[in-house]
């Protein structure tokens, strides 16, 4: 190989590193534009606290990670989140045990991501019409089973003990960034390391293939929206913990948030190629944002502008360099 090309190559091998990591890149940028902004941004408290926001938005990525890695799309978790929530606080606030209430919630954040992947599997009705109208539903259901006004989790020993998932701390580290990272964990190992992992994959990027090859593509179809609700509980779950009380209108626009971190991560909208830790950098992207745009004392209105424009710069950059 002449002197020539291997420097062609090299540049090109240099060109392409540059690319996959270009939202890493990005998250760093940001965190030193903030930093010259504002002289809070470097506390150890509000890292800790960009973090313990982050959480709930990045956990609902996640699942909204393995949707679209499979080709589809979840509208309805912010609902999912705002219905769940009610379900636990109404639990917590009957003095249910904390773990069963929790356990329960999962569980029927798991079942409606279930039915939703059912409708969409076997019904062969679009993802995005099939969570369009369970965003609707569970918005309705929600606003029927609280009649529109909060449920407060309660004043006792139990709620206390449920409150630690939302506001305690191990190590000095909230408890809801724990639970980030171990999902984040999990998720990984998942795509990384399983048969499930690898079939989402291949549904992705190409159905017809993988359903030639033998695969059950509806079973990966239902599992996927099944792990995402779970998952849009469990970030509701942590939301009513910190707030002591679940929202009838909670976690309205949540799930555009969720498919921003997805998509500033850098995993195409068409399924088949991401990485989840593309979806965490997306996720403290948005973070990083919102709170240094705040710490500039920025108007909210002219945040959703901001976000607007770099979800967008961040799909144009993904389509140029898999072009």
């Amino acid at each position: 190989m002449s002197t020539t090309t291997a420097t062609v190559t090299s540049r090109r091998s240099l060109r392409y590193r540059l690319i996959e990591q270009k939202s890493f890149i990005a998250l760093l940028v940001l965190i030193a534009v903030v930093a010259t902004q504002s002289s809070n941004f470097f506390t150890l408290a509000n890292l800790f606290n960009i973090l313990q926001q982050t959480s709930v938005n990045a956990i609902m990525a996640v699942g909204m990670t393995l949707v679209i890695l499979a080709a589809g799309i979840d509208l309805s978790v912010g609902s999912l989140l705002a219905f769940t929530g009610a379900l636990v606080a109404s639990l917590i606030g009957h003095e249910i045990n904390a773990l069963l209430a929790v356990a329960i919630a999962l569980m029927a954040g798991g079942l409606i991501g279930g039915v939703t992947g059912m409708v969409i599997a076997w019904g062969k009705v679009q993802a995005f019409i099939a969570t369009l109208v369970m965003m609707l539903l569970l918005r309705g259901a929600t606003m029927v089973f609280t009649d529109g006004s909060p449920i407060s989790t309660g004043f006792s020993d139990n709620s206390d003990r449920f409150s630690l998932i939302g506001i305690g701390q191990l190590a000095g580290i909230p408890t809801p960034v724990w639970i980030m990272f171990i999902v984040f964990i999990g998720a990984w190992y998942l795509l990384n390391h399983t048969r499930l992992g690898r079939y989402i994959y291949a549904l992705g990027g190409n159905e017809v293939a993988t359903r030639l090859s033998g695969i059950n593509v509806n079973r990966i179809k239902i599992t996927v929206y099944a792990l995402c609700g779970a998952l849009a509980a469990l970030a509701g779950t942590i939301e009513v913990a910190r707030l002591s009380s679940a929202q009838p209108t909670a976690g309205t626009g949540y799930e555009l948030d969720a498919i921003a971190a997805v998509v500033l991560g850098g995993c195409s909208l068409s399924g088949g190629r991401g990485r989840i830790t593309g979806t965490l950098i997306g996720a403290l992207i948005l973070g990083f944002l919102n709170n240094g745009l705040n710490l500039m004392g920025v108007s909210s209105y002219f945040q959703m502008i901001v976000k607007a424009i770099v979800i967008l710069l961040a799909v144009l950059a993904d389509n140029k360099s898999h072009k």
